[in-house]
């Protein structure tokens, strides 16, 4: 489904994108020192996108906190972010690329991709509903099925669940799960909490691991009930 629009480009999409996900992670409007932040640009330059934005009727200024997006900004942003998501499973299942490297390339390929194109890639896969890093891919239909998960350093010593989600934007986290075998569907327990922000010893299908605090805070977890046989 093509949320299409005549001003369209490939700022416009970044915008909303970015817009969307920062929402996404606090729920709050977001402001234009964090918009500028999340694309690496002056606020200057922020502010005269987000007017352009508002005239396009894709997003609405909430006063003296930030901006949201409309409906049609949302539907754009949910657009790009399925075109990214199947760009990247597409890569790292048929081609093969490793699941650091995906990322970059979709996007650049998320704005190029033709509707048809998208409808074969996800008619390929099965009609995946996650990404390879545990992200939902919203529907054709532009709906997306979010799951209610905590960052992994939120867990108490001896809590369990299932890591099921991390973010793709550092490579290096990536590489650094993938070099230990770590991946999303893993069960896992939280073993020890090193005090002042030090790192958790965690327990994954009882195979033992440090995570330092900047990677539990990338990692999204399900809270699920302890077996009995975690970290054993």
């Amino acid at each position: 489904m093509a949320a299409t629009d005549t001003a369209r480009s490939q700022a416009v999409d970044d915008y909303c994108k970015a817009i969307f996900t920062l929402e996404s992670r606090t729920d709050q409007p977001v402001s234009t020192n964090a918009l500028a932040e999340r694309l690496s640009i002056t606020p200057g330059s922020v502010s005269a996108m987000v007017r352009r934005l508002g005239e396009l009727g894709l997003i609405e200024h909430v006063p003296y906190r930030g901006v949201r997006l409309t409906e049609r900004g949302r539907a754009i942003a949910l657009e790009v972010v399925r075109h990214h998501r199947l760009i990247e499973l597409f890569l790292s299942e048929t081609l093969g690329m490793p699941w650091d490297r995906v990322h970059e390339e979709a996007e650049v390929l998320e704005h190029v991709i033709s509707e048809e194109l998208e409808r074969l890639i996800a008619a390929k896969l099965g009609d995946p509903t996650l990404d390879p890093h545990g992200d939902p891919i919203p529907s054709a239909q532009l709906e997306l099925a979010e799951q209610a998960t905590l960052p992994l350093d939120a867990l108490r010593e001896g809590q369990c669940g299932v890591f099921v989600r991390v973010s793709d934007s550092d490579p290096e986290m990536l590489r650094y799960l993938s070099e230990r075998g770590i991946a999303p569907g893993e069960r896992l327990q939280v073993l020890e909490r090193q005090p002042f922000g030090g790192p958790l010893l965690v327990s994954f299908e009882g195979a033992e691991h440090a995570l330092g605090g900047q990677l539990a805070k990338a990692m999204r977890v399900q809270l699920e009930e302890c077996d009995g046989e975690q970290g054993a």
